[in-house]
């Protein structure tokens, strides 16, 4: 590390840690994930966990930034705070997971993501709200705790948040896909248009509060739509369903769980999925359920009846009507919008999933509608379709 701070102070080097350069090797496997934000949210995931900040909770992170008097955001920080900084934070994650933890070796890398991230001049700074977004983006917490100490870094002692703020905010926050050379997806490095999407949806008021701000940012726009993907990506890597995939045959699925909302008993596995296999008859503007935890009772009886529902629709509803899983940014001139695969839903496990869902107290609903499912599937492979996608609803009745 040394070599690289020597580097950064005469401008002459630019030097990964080993460790670092295998890492960004290892990433490159993950390059035949066809839709971007999930290629950029499994990249930084394998990154967050190879820099034992998946460990790092976010008051931690706040003692370790309070400690070392990081309150102006808008001063820079030299090698050696971070440093101290970095090695604060990690002294104390070794005392809590003492055989998962090098201090040393976990400091250099952090310190060496940091200066690839927001140090592209190698001027041997950066600012600290760069060094509190790039830490706070990758730690464990809730990902709306997330975006509350974000804002709160970017407004005003009155709690508000101007144009120019939100401004810096997101362009640091870009920084983190930009430097996976994924910035394109999410909209370009240019991050005016967010800004303006962002104050259109507060009716153009010159300043925002913080609830309008994770109103907005619970759109998942496409400037940061990585970070939601992120955590979905964490929640789903221990999931397993009990359920079957229509294309590799893998029981159960492991991971992400794609479930048509078009033809019953038809279930798709991450890898199928992002390798963007479909099976004969499912096209890839049909709707689907993304499910990154087990279902519930009552999103089985939800999704069953929004099957039923799109059984009345014909194929020209779907190509008319496509449903994008982020809210699109207009950008002027570079990056184009993000591939939508299908008409994906997303739906979140424990505290943030919808409040609507019907809960059923039948221990045996998850066989019931099971069992209707591949009765009805079983009368769509007899018959090609349980409804005609030609006629009309009516007709059909």
């Amino acid at each position: 590390m040394r070599e690289q701070l020597k580097g950064h102070e005469t401008q002459t080097t630019c030097w990964d840690h080993p460790k670092m350069t295998e890492l960004y090797q290892s990433l490159a496997d993950l390059n035949n994930v066809r839709f971007s934000a999930y290629r950029t949210a499994m990249k930084l995931r394998r990154l967050q966990k190879a820099l034992c900040l998946d460990l790092l909770s976010l008051s931690a992170a706040c003692d370790a930034l309070d400690q070392h008097n990081l309150k102006q955001n808008d001063q820079p920080v030299d090698i050696l705070q971070i440093i101290n900084c970095l090695t604060t934070i990690y002294d104390r994650l070794e005392q809590e997971h003492n055989s998962l933890v090098n201090v040393p070796l976990c400091v250099d890398m952090c310190l060496n993501w940091l200066l690839n991230v927001y140090d592209t001049g190698r001027t041997g700074r950066i600012r600290v709200l760069s060094f509190k977004t790039g830490i706070i983006s990758l730690c464990k917490a809730h990902l709306e705790d997330k975006y509350r100490y974000l804002f709160k870094q970017v407004a005003s002692s009155t709690g508000f948040c101007d144009q120019r703020r939100l401004g810096l905010l997101l362009h640091d926050s870009i920084q983190i896909p930009r430097q996976l050379g994924e910035v394109a997806s999410f909209g370009g490095s240019n991050i005016e248009p967010s800004v303006r999407s962002c104050f259109q949806f507060a009716n153009n008021k010159p300043e925002i509060e913080a609830a309008l701000f994770l109103d907005w940012m619970r759109l998942e726009p496409q400037s940061m739509v990585w970070l939601p993907v992120l955590h979905r990506v964490a929640a789903a890597e221990t999931a397993k369903h009990q359920a079957k995939c229509n294309i590799c045959k893998e029981c159960p699925i492991i991971g992400f769980r794609y479930r048509s909302l078009k033809h019953f008993n038809y279930d798709i596995c991450q890898s199928c999925f992002f390798s963007g296999r479909v099976a004969k008859g499912h096209k890839m503007h049909y709707p689907m359920v993304e499910y990154c935890t087990p279902t519930t009772s009552g999103e089985d009886v939800r999704d069953f009846a929004k099957v039923l529902k799109n059984k009345f629709r014909t194929k020209r509803y779907f190509a008319k009507h496509p449903r994008m899983g982020y809210l699109p940014v207009q950008t002027v001139l570079e990056g184009d919008n993000m591939e939508t695969p299908v008409a994906l839903i997303n739906f979140w496990p424990l505290d943030s999933a919808p409040a609507s869902s019907p809960q059923l107290s039948h221990d045996d609903t998850h066989s019931r509608i099971e069992h209707y499912a591949s009765r009805l599937a079983e009368m769509e492979n007899s018959n090609g379709s349980y409804l005609n996608d030609s006629i009309s609803p009516n007709e059909s009745m």
